[in-house]
């Protein structure tokens, strides 16, 4: 059953920055999510991502730059008035509550009626398909269904905008694979937006309608999944979207694209910035295949068993500076 929001057109980050101290954890910091859409805030740990996320939440004020929902000025305006549903990576769940309760807290702190509390509950409770386990404790579910309760509790008070601060991150792997199926489920039957914080780059990729790589408190690229993943427009982003071999080159341009030099190899790819002698080469360990008469010398220092293929780390040379790469057999 579908829980209708406030309408509302987009959001907007206008050159948010946060500094604790000396230490710029975001810096300028620009982003519009429209409605239904789902964005997912991407990066290594401590790259500032969750200090977006509070920011928007109202949970940590803004040093400089602005937040607006359409044209209400967000960053002047007290967390508990944004209206926003938040899913933390550590449920908070209240222990001593039934799930009923605790998905129904928010609704009985803005002192609605009972009757609207419990439809809107049982609304909410049958959206994550938890309608038989209403009155248990947390303590009597497993983690995923506990995830869900806490999605619940955000979703219930009908807000236009969801932000979900690595919700995955506690459960096993396949939990997670089918938690993910879960939020993107609820995303859509919602239609309203979602700013979803990972690490991990295959659960943006399969979630996200578009993403943004933040890096040292920085934006580095926006865009759809498809983009990032095949052309990243940085070299961290690059390696952080699965490039592993990363190294130098020179580089020449040609009638179909650029040619650059790897041990005895002449590849060609796609140049995705203005190319020098001088290039960044970026290469997927799905781009390669081991051949014992390849143009490409390495030896194999570390390899792992990773059921399908083995993930190898190989030392080779290029053009008389050493070199790592990794690939796939």
């Amino acid at each position: 059953m579908s829980i209708s929001l406030r309408d509302f057109r987009e959001l907007r980050l206008e050159g948010i920055s946060r500094d604790f101290g000396q230490v710029h954890a975001l810096r300028n910091v620009s982003l519009t999510v429209r409605r239904g859409e789902f964005v997912a805030l991407l990066g290594p740990s401590g790259c500032g991502k969750s200090t977006a996320l509070n920011c928007i939440a109202g949970l940590l004020p803004l040093t400089s730059g602005a937040i607006w929902l359409d044209d209400r000025r967000l960053d002047e305006v007290g967390p508990e008035d944004r209206g926003f549903g938040m899913v933390f990576q550590n449920y908070a769940l209240f222990p001593h509550m039934t799930v009923r309760r605790n998905v129904g807290f928010g609704l009985t702190t803005q002192r609605r009626p009972k009757a609207e509390i419990d439809r809107r509950v049982d609304q909410a409770l049958a959206l994550v398909h938890l309608e038989t386990q209403a009155d248990k404790l947390p303590g009597q579910l497993s983690g995923g269904q506990q995830q869900r309760v806490a999605i619940a509790r955000a979703i219930v008070v009908e807000p236009p905008l969801v932000l979900m601060d690595e919700p995955l991150s506690n459960l096993d792997a396949k939990l997670r694979l089918e938690m993910r199926a879960e939020v993107r489920r609820i995303h859509s039957m919602l239609g309203c937006s979602t700013i979803y914080v990972t690490h991990d780059q295959e659960e943006a990729l399969s979630l996200a309608d578009r993403i943004l790589v933040i890096i040292d408190g920085q934006t580095r690229q926006i865009g759809t999944p498809e983009e990032l993943y095949s052309r990243p427009a940085h070299a961290d982003v690059a390696e952080f979207m699965g490039y592993r071999n990363l190294f130098r080159s020179l580089a020449q341009m040609t009638n179909d694209g650029i040619a650059v030099s790897f041990g005895g190899a002449r590849l060609l790819g796609t140049a995705m910035d203005a190319v020098g002698r001088d290039a960044m080469v970026a290469i997927r360990p799905d781009d390669l295949r081991v051949r014992s008469d390849g143009p490409i010398s390495a030896t194999v220092e570390i390899a792992e068993y990773h059921g399908r293929d083995y993930y190898a780390l190989a030392k080779g040379t290029m053009e008389r500076t050493s070199t790592s790469a990794r690939t796939t057999d």
